[in-house]
């Protein structure tokens, strides 16, 4: 099957569930934690959003749920360990109470050594399930509920997206959107295309019809996903700035982002496409990895430092202000303390707002897993914190561009630094905390900065700008 491929979503099976759970006489709870990255969290919307429709409640508690689902993520290995916790946990909870339903899913189950180690370990997990067969989860239920059955479910992706998928989301102010699934890159210390499958692209209607919808009903900012959003629309002839040029023509008061952006695929026009934009978020996240030439040829990642310097350097020019984010990986096997001296001076050339940092985590089944790596943990670790202290500099140093100047935020919620205060993000992404009320939330409003934090800035209420 091509990954031109839509199925849209069968609603059979969420009826059936639903008819059990309405012979209950009470509403069943569910308890859903999705674990990992924004596309785990709008994947576990959609469980939601199954699970609303076939009748059931949610509560934040295990303890009280009659059905636990855990969405997992297999990025790192303390997320995978943090995930068998919670799971050896609920042992006692399945001794209680024989007809709690136990369900598995998502990226890191779809490691086939995962799934194998859940069967075997966690006999109180009834459903395992892969990340492409999302749709097939009320059919799992359904089966539990009705035959008792157990259900384990990995199967490797056909290329097909599923359109239709209820969702329940976590707020009403702010949505993502996912545009795109899987990967083509084989970065050598990646598992995603492993577990996420190759990439597809939503047709892009569905993407500007999803978009315009949300706008419609109040969604003020919306976060495009993917996990190489510059990849977006090859199959459809419809690249990712033609995307954002229509989703900007949208009418309406609201602002766009997206992640996460690969270097190699980041061009000239992508850049000009945010400039001219009037919805586009002032914010571009390129994801660096390292600052040696050496390692990123190591990591497979297709692009070097000259080349990277180049996007900064046009987006730098371009976008007035541009807020510029990272991830970087510290301790790559083979890196050595020269190589990790390079990254240093890349983040204090580049001066990013912030910087997503990682000690590198071995992965079963990528081409890293298997090269040498003799450099020990505490040394890395030693590294590690080094480079927070630069980052730390550059983050106060790269905020005070913003001191003295009026600056519109999205009002989002109740702020951190004191009583009184709120705080948004403004169109670079900023996080910004001002003084206000709750009335605010919700609402565009703008803050005059007057001081600059390692991660945020603080500023003045001048006025509402909705």
């Amino acid at each position: 099957m091509n990954n031109n491929s839509t199925n849209y979503f069968s609603r059979e099976y969420i009826e059936k569930v639903r008819q059990i759970n309405e012979r209950l006489g009470k509403i069943p709870l569910a308890h859903v934690h999705s674990f990992g990255c924004q596309q785990n969290v709008s994947d576990g919307e959609k469980i939601k959003g199954m699970l609303a429709e076939m009748g059931y409640g949610f509560t934040p508690n295990t303890s009280d749920a009659d059905l636990i689902l855990f969405n997992t993520c297999a990025v790192r290995e303390n997320a995978e360990n943090r995930v068998f916790g919670n799971i050896g946990a609920l042992k006692k909870l399945k001794a209680e109470n024989k007809g709690l339903i136990i369900a598995v899913g998502g990226c890191m189950v779809q490691q086939e050594h995962i799934a194998r180690k859940i069967r075997k370990t966690y006999p109180q997990v009834d459903i395992i399930f892969g990340t492409h067969v999302m749709g097939e989860i009320p059919h799992m239920i359904y089966d539990k509920l009705c035959e008792n059955r157990k259900t384990l479910m990995i199967p490797d992706s056909e290329g097909v997206i599923t359109e239709g998928f209820p969702v329940l989301r976590e707020s009403d102010i702010k949505a993502s959107v996912p545009i795109m699934y899987g990967c083509n890159n084989f970065c050598t210390y990646c598992i995603v295309p492993y577990v996420r499958g190759r990439e597809r692209s939503r047709r892009p209607q569905d993407v500007i019809d999803e978009v315009r919808g949300l706008v419609e009903n109040g969604c003020k900012e919306i976060l495009l996903l993917g996990q190489n959003v510059n990849s977006y629309g090859k199959e459809h002839d419809f690249g990712f700035s033609k995307l954002l040029c229509e989703l900007d023509k949208i009418e309406g008061r609201f602002k766009i982002s997206f992640m996460t952006s690969h270097p190699k695929d980041c061009t000239f026009e992508l850049i000009d496409t945010i400039a001219d934009s009037r919805h586009i978020s002032y914010h571009l996240h390129l994801p660096v990895q390292s600052g040696s030439d050496r390692i990123l040829k190591a990591m497979n990642r297709h692009y070097d430092t000259a080349h990277y310097f180049e996007l900064i350097d046009y987006a730098k020019k371009r976008i007035p202000s541009v807020a510029l984010t990272t991830d970087i990986i510290v301790g790559f096997p083979g890196e050595t303390y020269e190589d990790f001296r390079c990254t240093l001076e890349l983040m204090k050339k580049v001066e990013y707002d912030s910087a997503y940092t990682f000690i590198y985590s071995k992965r079963e089944g990528t081409a890293a897993a298997s090269m040498p790596d003799p450099v020990s943990d505490e040394e890395k670790g030693k590294w590690f914190r080094e480079l927070l202290e630069v980052q730390q500099a550059v983050s106060e140093k790269a905020y005070s561009r913003f001191v003295g100047k009026e600056i519109e935020v999205l009002c989002d919620g109740i702020g951190r630094t004191a009583d009184g205060c709120m705080t948004g993000h403004s169109r670079h992404g900023v996080i910004v905390d001002f003084n206000g009320g709750r009335e605010l939330i919700g609402k565009f409003v703008t803050v005059r900065v007057q001081k600059a934090m390692p991660w945020a800035v603080v500023g003045e209420l001048v006025g509402i700008s909705d």
